[in-house]
């Protein structure tokens, strides 16, 4: 069974006045969305480097919307596995 998807990734990085970086990572399957959510914070003492934070603000929102995926893929077996449990069932009573 041969199965190819092209899913659309956008990523929008965004720094604030107080060197907080956020943010927002969105995977469009053509069917849902699924928003990331990431930030980082540049510690007053050190020196702001804007691309450490945009890595570390990237990094988290691609972690969080990869855990997204995870729980759903999760359930999703869950769920075919009890609707394959119940015709299983069906056929035997």
């Amino acid at each position: 069974m041969s199965h190819t998807a092209q899913w659309t990734v956008r990523l929008d990085l965004f720094e604030d006045d107080d060197g907080t970086t956020k943010a927002h990572v969105v995977l469009d399957t053509g069917t849902t969305a699924l928003t990331g959510h990431g930030t980082a914070h540049c510690n007053p003492a050190d020196t702001n480097v804007p691309e450490i934070g945009d890595e570390l603000a990237a990094g988290r929102a691609m972690e969080d919307l990869a855990h997204q995926l995870l729980n759903i893929a999760e359930r999703d077996v869950q769920g075919m596995a009890a609707s394959q449990s119940r015709h299983i069932v069906g056929r035997q009573v």
